[in-house]
């Protein structure tokens, strides 16, 4: 099978929402022993752009998203190991997480796809996570963004607790904070101290582009 084959079943893939059709074209791609970054980024990247795009205008819905992001999952699972770390293209490590007190994870679990698609490395601490998690596990994975999403009123302040305890730490500036989440807001990140709030999901992995360069 041609590579221009292969790129154009992964496009189509995430486009039609076909998780299994998804699974066959990356394992293709890696028979034909095509660069796993070049099937990432020729291949996945400009459809969940595409889908990104729509959804932004509403042209499409959550449950579409959701089922582009799991197709491009699915294939990302089968060539993200492939990449070298360090090669040309691949990006910084995005440690996110739901903050402690917070279980829901639907819109936090869209922007670990997004990122995936990307090319970043991520690392989902899944839900309910506490402060010294998010931090432990950056230092951990040499992270350079931590993603906290609170989708309570109630919880948001856990995302201000992560700030601090970098800054109490004088760890601050290794790494770059962003928050989102339903009650967060751009003066939130503000007040706060974090480096940008992602009101959407295309906007949060915009954000982690921004801030992962030079880190």
């Amino acid at each position: 099978m041609s590579e221009e084959k292969i790129l154009k079943d992964l496009q189509k893939s995430v486009l039609e929402y076909d998780s299994a059709g998804a699974v066959s074209a990356a394992k293709a791609a890696i028979a034909a022993k095509m660069d796993p970054l070049k099937a990432v980024e020729k291949g996945l990247v400009p459809s969940i752009e595409t889908i990104g795009d729509k959804f932004e205008k509403m042209e499409i819905y959550l449950p579409e998203l959701m089922l582009a992001a799991d197709a491009m999952k699915s294939a990302l699972a089968l060539l993200l190991p492939l990449i070298p770390k360090g090669s040309k293209g691949a990006k910084a490590t995005v440690v996110i997480g739901t903050v402690q007190g917070d279980v829901h994870e639907i819109g936090k679990n869209i922007v670990s796809s997004l990122l995936m698609a990307g090319g970043f490395n991520v690392i989902d601490l899944g839900v309910d996570v506490k402060t010294t998690v998010f931090i432990d596990e950056a230092k951990r994975n040499s992270a350079g963004v931590i993603g906290a999403s609170a989708l309570m009123s109630s919880t948001i302040g856990s995302q201000k607790d992560i700030v601090d305890f970098l800054v109490s730490s004088r760890d601050r500036k290794k790494y770059a904070v962003l928050v989102g989440g339903g009650p967060t807001t751009k003066e939130w990140a503000k007040e706060i101290g974090a480096d940008g709030c992602g009101m959407t999901a295309v906007e949060a992995v915009a954000l982690a582009n921004k801030f992962s360069k030079g880190r």
